[in-house]
């Protein structure tokens, strides 16, 4: 079955593996593209120097197309207080793990909102998508990669950030559902998370708008993959499904979570990083369980001191205070090459 993403990408099949920043690797990227989908790298967490690197290790590797994922959050709003107040609440626990706490939050990672420089790493290298998660960029970004034959692509997670996403004219949604694991995409923290599930958003977004759509969130086999395709959806995007892959970045504490029975139990957190994100529910989700949505500073402020944390706690023996990020399906991932992953969950579709 080919769909429009097919052709569009030039795809044997269509299906997408998420970029997830941190364990999306150059490597997983390939080897999944020359299987025949999508293969994802994302460059949210990367300057531009380091993304242009990236980008050209991943086309050094396939001939394939490949997707690099860029985050559109808002610059951020510094409120010293209660980045103070933050530093301080967590200061007993460095302790504990004999480090000291950070002296200040800093924005680790740049938007791609006025990023000229990251613009121009995209327009050199041409990838053949680009996708972009928390937002969307000005008109005039998206119309510049759009005249240079770059594919774009974008996460709602609502009907209404999916109407705008096709007034902006970017070519592929994709719609992310609750199950998804790792950072939500909503555009506005202030609007309330209506939490759809894949299956309903997927068909809602269809009734507002005919920009093809990509089903993400929750989908772990071939079955599922069929399923989100006979709702209509172009194309089926799986992120949890490729992270115990050998190819995958992530460390040996994060693969042993996802093969644990912890892996069954997920929640959505924002204390980590600063914005919603899916996770397993490890030691940093209990820590920050009661705490203020109003007392957490902005992403990626958080997110700097989240990831302190996480490596003075790792050091004395305790891994979970990772972002073991992971959707409601983990329980089902499966630990095989990505190129045998691609082809086991093709012949599943298939002979579903």
């Amino acid at each position: 079955m080919k769909t429009i993403l097919c052709t569009r990408l030039n795809l044997q099949y269509p299906l997408v593996q998420a970029p997830m920043a941190g364990v999306s690797t150059p490597e997983l990227a390939a080897a999944v593209s020359n299987a025949g989908a999508l293969g994802s790298i994302s460059v949210g967490a990367s300057t531009p120097e380091q993304a242009e690197v990236m980008i050209g290790k991943t086309q050094a590797l396939t001939a394939g197309p490949i997707n690099v994922n860029v985050f559109c959050h808002p610059p951020v709003q510094r409120d010293a207080a209660l980045e103070q107040a933050w530093i301080q609440r967590f200061a007993p626990l460095f302790r504990q793990y004999g480090a000291e706490p950070p002296a200040k939050l800093s924005e680790i990672y740049q938007t791609f909102q006025d990023n000229a420089r990251m613009l121009e790493v995209l327009l050199t290298l041409r990838p053949a998508a680009v996708s972009f998660h928390f937002g969307i960029p000005s008109t005039a970004f998206i119309a510049r990669l759009k005249a240079h034959g770059i594919v774009t692509f974008a996460s709602a997670t609502t009907p209404e950030e999916a109407s705008r996403i096709a007034a902006s004219q970017i070519d592929f949604i994709v719609a992310q559902g609750i199950e998804a694991g790792g950072h939500r995409g909503q555009f506005n923290l202030q609007d309330d998370d209506r939490r759809l599930t894949t299956f309903t958003l997927v068909q809602a977004i269809r009734r507002v708008t005919d920009v093809p759509v990509i089903a993400a969130g929750g989908i772990m086999d071939g079955a599922g993959m069929a399923a989100m395709l006979k709702l209509g959806a172009a194309g089926v995007q799986m992120g949890t499904a490729f992270i115990l892959c050998p190819e995958s970045a992530a460390n040996q504490a994060y693969r042993r979570s996802l093969q644990s029975p912890q892996a069954a139990d997920t929640v959505m957190v924002s204390a980590i990083s600063g914005r919603p994100a899916r996770c397993i529910n490890n030691a940093f989700c209990r820590f920050t369980r009661d705490v203020a949505q109003d007392s957490i500073p902005p992403y990626p402020l958080t997110y700097a001191l989240g990831k302190a944390l996480a490596a003075a706690a790792a050091a004395r023996g305790e891994p979970g205070f990772g972002a073991q990020w992971a959707g409601q399906g983990a329980t089902l991932a499966r630990e095989m090459p990505a190129a045998q992953l691609v082809q086991t969950l093709v012949a599943e579709w298939q002979a579903g």
